[in-house]
């Protein structure tokens, strides 16, 4: 008895099995019952469920042109974010990384941002786009601030990747420069010692050894821009004319405001698919690259 509660079962049980049973109840049978109720025709309220088979799935490539029309928008909105975060969060980083007086404060201020909820996030920059941006523009004559931001369809793109890099480029510095402070300062004195430019260290010998910290900032990104819905919602509600409906909004309008939650389900289940084949090949291409120091 006493070596079967000293022994390694048993304190994998106690220590991990609470977490574990809770992950599953909030995560795992979700996922599970979404499969299932994909398969159905289920309107989400009735204890009436039909089982429809693959219908769901063939009307969404058959008969949904708004899905495909949402996967497109977030497929460009995804690369637009992603790229431009990661670029403006990894610049910020590696100036801040710099021994500099108000490095601390400058780090507070871009970080700032993401602790605002995307809700509220939006609901203020829809007044910025709408009243601010106007004033300036009437004040000053500068076409950048007369466009009408929310009511165009690129535009209103363009809108919604501003607040998102705004957004999520603090968050990505901080995993940067947790990157960057670990990059051995010796081997930065030798680059210098034997002439290489700052650019040439940079691309040889910084990039390389913060591989790590790329992986899960892409990773990150990733996510966030694919799951976009809050941000969404509050500042252009999908519109003008659903052109910046996320896949996300797409599914809730579907579920949620029509009552198919089988049809929405299985939109849900072919993005989960999608999502994580985008994610496991971006882990496998920048784990790759990533080198031991």
């Amino acid at each position: 008895m006493r070596r079967w509660l000293t022994s390694q079962t048993m304190q994998q049980s106690v220590f991990v099995g609470p977490a574990l049973l809770v992950y599953a109840a909030i995560m795992v049978l979700p996922l599970l019952l979404g499969i299932y109720y994909s398969f159905s025709d289920w309107n989400g309220v009735s204890s009436h469920i039909d089982w429809v088979g693959l219908k769901n799935y063939k009307t969404i490539f058959t008969d949904d042109p708004g899905f495909g029309r949402s996967f497109w928008f977030t497929a460009r909105f995804t690369v637009s974010v992603v790229i431009i975060s990661n670029a403006i969060g990894f610049a910020i980083a590696y100036v801040l990384s710099k021994p500099l007086k108000t490095r601390n404060m400058l780090r507070t201020v871009f970080f700032m941002p993401n602790v605002l909820g995307g809700l509220l996030l939006g609901f203020i920059w829809q007044f910025i786009f709408t009243r601010s941006f106007s004033a300036i523009g009437q004040a000053t004559d500068i076409g950048f601030f007369n466009l009408s931001w929310l009511g165009t369809e690129a535009t209103a793109f363009w809108a919604l990747v501003i607040v998102s890099v705004w957004q999520g480029a603090g968050y990505l510095m901080v995993i940067y420069i947790a990157g960057l402070t670990n990059v051995p300062s010796d081997m930065l004195e030798a680059a210098s010692i034997d002439g290489a430019t700052g650019m040439q260290t940079l691309r040889h010998i910084v990039l390389p050894l913060i591989m790590p910290a790329v992986t899960i900032c892409l990773f990150l990104s990733i996510s966030w821009a694919f799951k976009s819905f809050d941000l969404n919602f509050s500042l252009t509600q999908g519109g003008p004319y659903k052109s910046t409906e996320s896949v996300a909004m797409n599914i809730y309008y579907e579920a949620f405001k029509s009552n198919r939650y089988g049809l929405g389900t299985a939109k849900a289940v072919i993005f989960f698919v999608v999502v994580t084949v985008i994610t496991m090949i971006q882990l496998s291409m920048t784990k790759k690259k990533e080198v031991e120091m």
